[in-house]
């Protein structure tokens, strides 16, 4: 018998909740950089503004995954979404009141980024039982999460460049606040406690580095998280600092920059949604690889700063690139990683994968002061160019495909 409308809900629920944060955060990853630009013009600071957004998530997703395991999916997934929009909410309110300085407004933003990683850890672990629950197959439950999450960022981004350009930057930092509200509802009143059969508990400490020992002994788990570290050093840059940068010395206007992220966000929603449409029957090795070399040659075209119409064109062909790949990582991930141990080892896997986006968006900024916006252009396009080539020649990656084989308790030996 086929799933009904209620075995339905709880799945609908989790993709609204991460569709409503996902979209919220991505107008505060514009409204701080370009309000960090606004007052001060610097592009260093700004890269500072986008690292203090990425930089304790690494801290918060290795010991904060212990923690998921622990308390559940679901209390850990509604609680920090509350406390996060809680921190958000301060922001534009010491704008509009005492006053906000710019070391204030960095640690805003960090103590949010490091309340919100536990909730995002939380409800990806979530995804399989209520995939299961739907009578869905893992690669479309996860081209399902992939799908909303970059909805909400083609609304998101848009959304953002007009709310900023029209009621500036505050009235977006609000609206941030009030989708952690959202979200947490959505979970705390649609999703069930999923129920995980966790063992004995041991010390924290043991826990966490049992997290860490089965990241690093399953080869494909690991080179995923090396490949998203190297992905995050590249992209986050891009979007977070190269590309406001452009939108504002080159292109003059908050609604360019939206207009970008968005058509980048509209091509990965159309790329998740051919994957989750074709992916059970694809391979997964040739859609990896595929994804970031096509991905790495349309970044090329940035290099002639050319004008919003063609960059428009140029990001939103690299959105449908790269669309399916966060599915596939999940959908391997899924399958190899134990339920009782996945708060711990996708923290860990968050962690390594994160660790770079702090050092990728100050150097960013350094780099434009230094050399100018066409070297970061130059530096992102060559690197996707020799990492692309990596993931060919890599015989870990031809078990993207064999891991729908391998039971997730068996770890492949090193």
């Amino acid at each position: 018998m086929k799933p009904g409308l209620r075995s339905r809900a709880p799945l609908i629920a989790l993709l609204s909740s991460s569709g409503v944060s996902m979209a919220g955060n991505v107008m505060a990853g514009i409204a701080v950089p370009w309000f960090v630009l606004q007052t001060t013009g610097s592009a260093a600071r700004a890269g500072l503004a986008a690292a203090m957004s990425y930089g304790p998530t690494v801290v918060a997703s290795l010991f904060g995954g212990v923690l998921v395991d622990r308390f559940g999916f679901k209390r850990t997934s509604v609680v920090a979404d509350l406390a996060s929009g809680a921190t958000m909410a301060a922001i534009p309110l010491m704008h509009a009141t005492v006053g906000l300085e710019f070391w204030q407004l960095m640690a805003l933003v960090f103590t949010g980024s490091l309340l919100d990683a536990p909730g995002v850890i939380a409800r990806e672990a979530l995804v399989p039982q209520m995939a299961q629950s739907a009578g869905m197959p893992l690669e479309r439950a996860t081209a399902s999460i992939q799908v909303i999450e970059r909805t909400s960022r083609l609304v998101g981004a848009p959304l953002a460049g007009l709310v900023i350009a029209v009621a500036g930057a505050t009235t977006a930092l609000w609206i941030d606040a009030a989708t952690f509200a959202v979200s947490g509802l959505a979970v705390a009143l649609g999703v069930p406690d999923a129920r995980v059969a966790r063992g004995p508990r041991g010390r924290y400490w043991s826990e966490m580095t049992d997290g860490l020992r089965f990241l690093f002994r399953d080869r494909v788990v690991k080179w995923i998280a090396i490949t998203v570290m190297v992905s995050n050093f590249l992209d986050t840059p891009l979007f977070s600092v190269a590309l406001p940068v452009y939108a504002k010395r080159v292109l003059g206007s908050p609604v360019a920059l939206g207009a970008m992220l968005g058509a980048s966000g509209g091509g990965a929603v159309l790329g998740a949604l051919i994957f989750g449409w074709l992916g059970p029957r694809l391979p997964r090795r040739a859609v990896f690889a595929g994804g970031f070399f096509a991905h790495g040659v349309l970044l090329w075209v940035l290099i002639t700063l050319p004008p919003l119409p063609v960059a428009v064109a140029a990001l939103a062909l690299s959105g449908i690139a790269v669309g399916p790949l966060n599915p596939v990582i999940g959908a391997v991930q899924f399958e190899r990683i134990p339920e009782h141990m996945r708060g711990r080892v996708f923290g860990a896997a968050l962690a390594l994968s994160w660790v770079s986006i702090p050092v990728g968006t100050i150097l960013a900024g350094w780099l434009i002061e230094v050399a100018g916006l066409r070297v970061v252009f130059v530096a992102v396009a060559g690197a996707y160019a020799v990492w692309t080539l990596g993931i060919v020649v890599n015989p870990v990656f031809r078990e993207l495909d064999a891991s729908r084989r391998i039971p997730p308790e068996q770890p492949t030996p090193l």
